[in-house]
């Protein structure tokens, strides 16, 4: 059996794409521990991170394969060029989801009843592109379920799954909100790159819903998600780490204004790619702050 194609597939050789899942994910989870929250959880979420996103790109690359083919970026992806048929990439997804539902399993009951929402988001989101004129806004939803998973994983301990709203507190849904303009912005330039391929396809994004709005959107995007998370985090008393991670942030936002504004293909690719920078910086400012609380 040839690797390759199934590393290719899973974007093996591009981890942007699980770091931008993971530093919200790991900066809930500090948030609900209130400081380390042990080697456990932290494994359980790293890795399922890493297993849930490559069975993501599964899932996506075989219902997108008919659209890849008449777009540059995706054209050669495994599924799209025939290298690996439907089946070869749905058995590796569902061994990627399975390895990562048994990491789950080593979790609290709450935990385990958030993930099944998790899945479900993840399985809408391919077909979300034909019907809704802002699918990134359910990419937003897909790409933050790890905040109330981190804090059920927290607070549930004891608890059955039919508690599992209760051990999510509204500062939890406070980062959610916050995190989904992130995903916004950043899947914003993303689609700004395929934009024409899109629209000779029919494909909705929010770059063509946008227009030329599109980049004051994206700044508007950067903007909502740092204030947010700075209005949830601030009272809890993190200090200079929180407020140097939150200017370098914004300070990185306006670097993206500057490779978006004039819409190249290169430039917004390259913004999109050094996202998850951002939300390292934050996970950091988060992570000193309880260390020298």
């Amino acid at each position: 059996m040839r690797l390759k194609p199934y590393l290719d597939l899973v974007r093996f050789d591009r981890p942007a794409g699980w770091l931008l899942l993971l530093w919200p994910s790991l900066s809930a989870l500090w948030v609900a521990a209130d400081g380390w929250p042990g080697l456990h959880l932290l494994v359980v979420f790293v890795l399922g991170t890493i297993l849930m996103r490559s069975a993501g790109c599964t899932i996506n690359d075989v219902a997108d394969r008919e659209f890849d083919r008449h777009v540059k970026r995706t054209a050669m992806r495994p599924v799209t060029a025939g290298v690996l048929s439907v089946r070869q990439a749905l058995g590796l997804g569902a061994g990627l989801a399975g390895l990562a539902f048994g990491l789950v399993l080593t979790l609290n009951e709450p935990t385990i009843a958030w993930s099944f929402g998790a899945l479900a988001v993840t399985l809408i989101y391919p077909y979300a592109k034909r019907h809704v004129s802002m699918p990134q806004a359910v990419l937003g939803v897909a790409f933050s379920f790890g905040i109330p998973m981190a804090f059920a994983a927290v607070h549930g301990l004891g608890l059955s799954w039919r508690q599992a709203w209760d051990c999510v507190p509204p500062t939890a849904w406070g980062l959610l909100l916050g995190n989904l303009f992130w995903v916004l912005a950043y899947d914003t330039e993303y689609a700004m790159v395929d934009r024409d391929d899109d629209l000779r396809i029919g494909m909705k994004t929010s770059a063509i819903t946008l227009g030329r709005w599109d980049v004051a959107a994206v700044m508007a995007f950067y903007a909502l998600h740092l204030l947010i998370w700075d209005a949830l985090l601030t009272p809890l008393g993190l200090g200079w780490p929180l407020y140097l991670a939150l200017g370098l942030a914004a300070l990185q936002a306006i670097w993206h204004f500057a490779l978006i504004h004039r819409r190249t293909r290169e430039g917004c690719f390259l913004a999109f790619r050094m996202n998850h920078w951002l939300g390292a910086t934050l996970f950091g400012g988060i992570a000193l702050g309880f260390a020298v609380r």
